[in-house]
């Protein structure tokens, strides 16, 4: 029985593709394509002729039985228009209908936009949540954002140019004016990065037009960003006067902990002592 490869293709630099990747391209029985004109660029490049058949969102229905009938036969190879297929398209289905049907699944690691634009922003990359395109729709996109609101991870969004001044607008409202990373056209001609927060990325993007694809990269939600309630904020102050602490370095303390002003704080702390 044939493999089902999954091979990671490149994002816009075409020195990107792998000595293996290329190999298997070259040697697979018959390569699954997102966009066979897409895809063909690439394989008349590298001067590889492999057999193409496309598969995406709106033909896999049809198009599964006659890959897994090609992989009876020989290896296939799973492709998306640029990065790792299973990746924001189809790709996942075929490959569980593949388990189902006893094939063996081998990836072909290399470019992933997500991950290029993660690694590249200055952001954690301990823990992070991959979103995809944002909705349409503005309500749907905000909501979207209000799940993910509260989540201790690095955010990671597609958007295109069209959306991007909206996105930014929605993201800044929901999720407050967090520092992010904006990805364009990463390993091509015109590579760039706009490190900042919202608001700065909103004024940024207004006066240029955006252009290209884009990858976000937002800060995770961080506990300290949360206004303590006024019970929790004396207790906190009570303990410091126990403890000794003068008004002044409490006040300070506190204002970086709690989300009050400290100004408001030692006013309280007035009135508690």
């Amino acid at each position: 029985m044939g493999i089902l490869y999954l091979v990671a293709t490149p994002i816009g630099n075409l020195e990107d593709l792998s000595p293996r990747a290329e190999r298997i391209l070259r040697e697979a029985h018959l390569i699954a394509a997102e966009d066979t004109r897409v895809t063909g660029k690439l394989l008349a490049h590298f001067k590889i002729s492999t057999p193409q058949t496309s598969y995406f969102d709106h033909n896999k229905a049809n198009k599964e039985n006659r890959i897994l009938a090609a992989l009876a036969e020989g290896d296939v190879a799973l492709v998306s228009d640029a990065g790792t297929p299973g990746i924001n398209d189809p790709g996942y289905e075929l490959v569980r209908a593949a388990i189902d049907a006893g094939h063996k699944i081998s990836p072909i690691p290399g470019a992933s936009a997500p991950i290029a634009a993660l690694v590249a922003s200055g952001l954690a990359t301990d823990s992070f949540l991959y979103l995809g395109y944002l909705p349409r729709k503005k309500k749907e996109r905000r909501d979207k954002l209000a799940e993910v609101k509260n989540l201790p991870y690095t955010l990671i969004f597609f958007e295109t140019p069209h959306r991007l001044l909206k996105s930014l607008v929605d993201i800044e409202e929901v999720l407050g004016n967090r520092e992010l990373a904006i990805a364009r056209e990463m390993t091509k001609m015109y590579e760039d990065f706009f490190r900042g927060n919202v608001s700065a990325a909103r004024v940024f993007f207004e006066g240029r037009g955006p252009r290209g694809e884009f990858v976000l990269v937002v800060d995770a939600f961080h506990q300290k960003n949360v206004k303590w309630t006024e019970a929790n904020l004396n207790i906190a102050i009570e303990a410091g006067i126990a403890e000794g602490e003068s008004p002044s370095a409490l006040a300070k303390r506190l204002a970086k902990e709690s989300g009050w002003a400290r100004r408001n704080i030692y006013k309280r702390i007035s009135l508690i002592k």
